[in-house]
């Protein structure tokens, strides 16, 4: 299998993460981005240029700055299982995908998908069996307090 040919069917291939963002930014603007991705480069004294510099030095907000390019922006299709696993740049798309218009968005409709994203992390949450910020050692050290001792390691030091 010939590589080469394989990162051509990525609308990434040969485009500068500033091109990138020159695009998008010209698109949305600022306030989508930050709405949809909610990383601070966007919100507090955007430009391109300081974007840049953040996304270079950060891979998390690369990524997913990229996988918003590629599904909102060039409007592809969501990838397979085996390809979402690999950082956006790395993905391949099959030669039948072809990049569409841009998605419509809204500060709404970000609003909306913050929600549901609270909502699934709650009940995940939930499923686990867990409640946002309890933990083991935290029940382990109230049973201590209630039991009159202070010290949670009290039993190991004797």
């Amino acid at each position: 299998m010939n590589t080469d040919l394989d990162y051509k069917n990525n609308p990434l291939h040969g485009i500068s993460l500033k091109q990138l963002l020159t695009e998008i930014v010209d698109c949305y603007g600022f306030k989508i981005l930050y709405a949809y991705l909610n990383i601070n480069c966007f919100n507090n004294n955007p430009s391109i240029d300081s974007s840049v510099k953040f996304l270079k030095k950060t891979d998390w907000a690369r990524e997913k700055v990229e996988a918003f390019y590629l599904y909102q922006y060039k409007n592809l299709p969501r990838a397979s299982a085996e390809q979402f696993e690999l950082p956006p740049r790395d993905r391949i798309v099959p030669p039948d995908q072809k990049p569409g218009q841009p998605a419509e968005l809204s500060l709404e409709d970000a609003e909306r998908l913050r929600e549901k994203r609270v909502r699934k992390a709650a009940l995940h949450d939930r499923d686990a069996g867990r409640r946002p910020g309890s933990n083991k050692w935290a029940s382990d050290r109230s049973s201590a307090l209630a039991s009159g001792n202070p010290d949670p390691w009290a039993k190991w030091k004797k």
